[in-house]
């Protein structure tokens, strides 16, 4: 059902994805996780491309929370803004953070310890139903997330969407 994968550069660090459909609760946890009272990311799955994009952007986070260089306020939120092909952190929310309105949401966990306690805590705070992060897929909206990065068909016929989507994620920074 989750996803978990222990960080290479950080390996006494682990980051752990859980998905959920017909979620009833966006809007409490979207509050909760304002309120620090999730310690986890809330991403709308329908922008992503796969678990390993999500896992891209939450080692980038862990490196630049331990550069003390994050450009937001906590780890969580810096994971949603690693996912955006701009430097506009709101827009980075908007277009990945979860909205009152959704009904799926992707959790991302960045744990030191066993992770069975953060994700019962999750579990029992998602109205909703969990499901394998492998079907993440099944909510993506191509064509949106090939405009959002401006995905040219010349890059998907020498390479995937996949590809092109973490390229851009990589080089925000010094674009």
């Amino acid at each position: 059902m989750h996803l978990s994968h222990q960080l290479e550069l950080f390996p006494e660090l682990s980051v752990t994805q859980m998905l959920f459909k017909e979620v009833k609760n966006a809007s409490d946890l979207r509050k909760n996780a304002i309120d620090g009272e999730i310690q986890g990311a809330l991403i709308n799955p329908t922008m992503l491309v796969s678990p390993f994009q999500v896992l891209v952007a939450a080692n980038k986070a862990v490196h630049l929370q331990k550069m003390n260089k994050m450009k937001t306020k906590s780890l969580f939120s810096e994971i949603i803004f690693n996912l955006s092909p701009n430097n506009k952190i709101s827009e980075a929310f908007k277009t990945f953070g979860i909205s009152d309105s959704d009904n799926c949401v992707l959790v991302v966990l960045v744990h030191d310890k066993d992770e069975s306690q953060l994700m019962a805590d999750i579990t029992t705070k998602v109205d909703g139903l969990q499901i394998p992060v492998d079907e993440m897929t099944s909510f993506s909206k191509l064509e949106k997330i090939k405009k959002l990065y401006k995905v040219t068909p010349q890059e998907e016929e020498c390479g995937t969407l996949q590809d092109a989507v973490i390229c851009r994620m990589a080089i925000k920074d010094v674009m």
